[in-house]
């Protein structure tokens, strides 16, 4: 569970249907009234939680069966079937992101592995690797060595589609 914002110690939640409009409760999106802001919301019904984070007003009514939940900080839209549950209220530890990690090495103590660039790799190890200097290839690729990057004409422009 994903603490959200303003949930105490010894405090009782509950994942039902008839749950009250309480922080922490869980509940169908057809049971939360609009302009509650919720989380941790369902985009299938009955799997777990996919979407974590949904800040601003609730969720928005749709057509028939399925609702708008709230936007993500990214601005995607989906529409999710009313009977998938979300959490009310919003994630918690807001100050995650602003922590400073302070001197060299904390960040290791906190598990995170240093990522290396393909470049300073060896060719058996990564695509980019090898060579003298930065010579080598002019387009990035993955760690399979498939070319990534894509053109930027318009499809019409490479006589791809006919007008």
């Amino acid at each position: 569970m994903i603490a959200p914002l303003g949930l105490s110690v010894g405090q009782t939640i509950l994942a039902a249907p008839g749950a009250d409009i309480v922080v922490g409760n869980c509940l169908p999106l057809r049971s939360i009234p609009v302009g509650t802001t919720v989380h941790n919301i369902e985009l299938r019904p009955a799997r777990a939680a996919s979407s974590r984070e949904a800040p601003g007003p609730g969720p928005d009514p749709g057509q028939g069966r399925k609702v708008r939940p709230p936007a993500p900080p990214f601005g995607e839209v989906r529409l999710v079937l009313t009977e998938c549950r979300a959490t009310i209220g919003q994630v918690g530890n807001i100050d995650y992101a602003n922590v400073s990690v302070g001197k060299a090495g904390r960040s290791r103590w906190l598990g995170k592995r240093p990522m290396v660039r393909g470049v300073a790799m060896n060719p058996v190890d990564h695509p980019h690797g090898g060579g003298e200097g930065r010579l080598g290839r002019s387009a990035p690729g993955d760690a399979l060595g498939q070319f990534r990057r894509r053109g930027t004409r318009p499809a019409t422009a490479r006589g791809r589609i006919a007008s």
